[in-house]
């Protein structure tokens, strides 16, 4: 099985002005001359961790990170002025003009799959290709699988905690009571909101139950941009058409593609990946038989330094097989 490649540092950060008030943190490590990668991270509202950077070998991938609009480094944080999908599809091309790349590879998950798939439909000529993990087309079906009914038919447990943060009166509209709550002047309400969001979530992110999982999910920093966001582009169908990926799959249809996705995955069902690829006759499929969601499940890692590794010898067909 493979495992994460080592831990790297930066060997440049950056701070890039978009539209006021945001400004993006930008980190670039790996080999300056290598094939240009970047990940595209989960949420709305997550961020990039000291592990992003190990799904690349550092000696074949240029890595770029970035982190979201309102997420992580980038500032101000949990910001929702001017944050919707148009604009982040926008801040991708301008980090590609920024660290001066002709054309790179997407790497993204969950949110970051999403958002990698309009970046490509709208920059397909700036694409070589994608590793995709754990896809979430943001349909309606989708939304309401994991906030009003479908992950709650299989965690009745950790739904009833959820359901309980909010009037009983309100819980036909969950999706619509927590963003009320998360978006609303009281501070207390705004911070449980918030855990209690983060805590279904994680809970629901991996197979077998993961505590550096959930400790990641529960950080009050993270926490707060996550569900603020998440509630924010939920609410509003992730600010795109029904079904506008699918329908516009056609404009990447040439764009190499490997899907990851586990066959547990409880936050974005794998029917998501499934259509998605019969729509895209350059996509592979890899199914994980033993994985939910999360990345850091260890068979849903190795998938993706695997797709890496493999999306590298397509790429530069010199690089030969890998071992492991």
């Amino acid at each position: 099985m493979f495992t994460l490649y080592p831990a790297i540092k930066p060997r440049q950060r950056h701070s890039l002005k978009v539209d006021p008030p945001h400004e993006l943190y930008v980190e670039e490590s790996g080999s300056p001359h290598g094939i240009p990668v970047l990940f595209v991270h989960g949420g709305p509202g997550m961020a990039c961790d000291k592990h992003s950077r190990r799904f690349f070998d550092p000696e074949v991938y240029r890595i770029i990170l970035f982190d979201q609009r309102g997420t992580g480094r980038s500032t101000p944080h949990a910001e929702l002025e001017g944050n919707d999908t148009e604009a982040m599809v926008a801040d991708i091309e301008r980090v590609r003009e920024f660290m001066g790349i002709d054309k790179w590879v997407l790497f993204g998950g969950a949110w970051g799959a999403t958002l990698s798939l309009l970046y490509a439909q709208r920059h397909p000529d700036r694409v070589l290709g994608m590793v995709l993990r754990g896809t979430i087309l943001c349909r309606d079906k989708d939304i309401r699988w994991i906030f009003q009914e479908g992950a709650s038919r299989v965690f009745p447990d950790y739904w009833q905690e959820f359901c309980g943060h909010v009037p009983e009166e309100e819980r036909e509209d969950l999706l619509g009571a927590y963003y009320r709550r998360l978006v609303g002047p009281d501070d207390l309400a705004r911070m449980g909101a918030a855990r209690a969001w983060a805590q279904w979530e994680g809970r629901c992110a991996s197979l077998r139950p993961n505590q550096n999982l959930l400790d990641t999910y529960a950080d009050p920093h993270r926490a707060k941009s996550m569900a603020r966001m998440q509630s924010h582009y939920f609410i509003n169908r992730g600010f795109i058409d029904e079904n506008q990926i699918l329908d516009n799959m056609d404009l990447i249809a040439d764009i190499p593609s490997i899907l990851v996705h586990g066959r547990y995955d409880m936050i974005s069902p794998l029917d998501n990946a499934f259509e998605l690829q019969n729509r895209w006759p350059m996509a592979d499929l890899h199914i994980v038989r033993d994985a939910g969601h999360s990345s850091m499940e260890p068979s849903i890692s190795d998938a993706l330094i695997r797709a890496t590794d493999e999306m590298a010898r397509r790429l530069r067909p010199e690089l030969g097989p890998s071992e492991g």
